[in-house]
C-alpha cells in the first residue's frame, strides 16, 4: 500500500492507494461520517475489487485528517472529494476508468459528485436514506434525491436491519441486501459474489 497526501481547497486529505498489477479500472471510496478508512466493509471491498483487478483508493477527508471525528459541512466534503478524484485522474490512476463510492456519508458524497468526477459507477455502502426519528422533532427529510441524482449504475448495498432504512431499487440501481444493521460488521457471505460481479460489469463495460 503506498500512502499519499493531497492538497484540497479544506486542507490536505490523505489518499491510501491499493495497486493492482495491471489494474483494468480503478475503486475510489470515501470513509463515513464519524469513522475511518479502516471500517470493516470498507477493507471487505477493497479486497473484492482487488480480485477483479481494480486499483483501489481509500480517501480520508482533511477533517480526519487534521484529527478530528466531528464531519465538516457538505460542501467542504465535496470540494475536497472532487480535488482528490481529480488529482489521482492527473496521476496514478491517469487513464484507468474510475468506479466511486464510500460508506454512509462517504456514499452520499460519491453521489453528489459522480458527475463532476466523471465517474463510470457508484458503490453506496449503508447509504443513510433517512435518519431514524428523533422524539419530539419532525421527521427528517429523505435522502433519495441524492441517490436519483446519479445517472451512472449505482449498487447500494444495505443491511437488513439498517435503522436508516433501504433504498428502492431503481433502472440503474441495484440494491443488495446483506446481514446486519447500518455497520455492516458482519461478513457479506453469498453477497459477496454479486458485489464482486457487479464491479467486474462496470469496469467491462467501461472498458468495451
Amino acid at each position: 500500500m503506498t500512502t499519499l497526501d493531497v492538497d484540497t481547497p479544506h486542507g490536505p486529505a490523505r489518499a491510501h492507494l491499493h495497486l493492482a498489477p495491471e489494474p483494468r479500472a480503478a475503486l475510489v471510496l470515501g470513509h463515513g461520517a464519524g469513522g475511518g478508512v479502516a471500517a470493516r466493509d470498507l477493507v471487505a471491498v477493497t479486497g473484492l475489487a482487488l480480485s477483479e483487478g481494480l486499483t483501489v483508493v481509500l480517501v480520508e477527508q482533511p477533517y480526519r485528517v487534521a484529527g478530528r471525528r466531528s464531519p465538516a459541512p457538505a460542501h467542504q466534503l465535496d470540494a475536497a472529494w472532487t480535488a482528490v478524484v481529480e488529482h489521482l485522474r492527473a496521476g496514478e490512476l491517469h487513464g484507468l476508468p474510475v468506479v466511486v463510492g464510500g460508506r454512509s456519508s462517504g456514499a452520499r458524497v460519491a453521489c453528489r459528485t459522480a458527475g463532476a468526477t466523471g465517474a463510470i459507477g457508484v458503490v453506496c455502502l449503508a447509504f443513510p436514506l433517512q435518519p431514524p426519528p428523533r422524539r419530539e422533532k419532525a421527521a427528517a427529510e429523505s435522502r433519495l434525491a441524492e441517490l436519483e441524482a446519479v445517472t451512472v449504475p449505482v449498487l447500494v448495498v444495505q443491511g437488513e436491519r439498517d435503522q436508516f432504512g433501504i433504498p428502492p431499487t431503481a433502472t440503474t440501481r441495484e440494491v443488495l441486501k446483506v446481514p446486519g444493521d447500518h455497520s455492516l460488521r458482519k461478513d457479506l457471505g453469498p453477497q459477496a459474489d454479486a458485489l464482486r460481479n457487479w464491479l467486474s460489469r462496470v469496469a467491462g463495460h467501461a472498458r468495451a
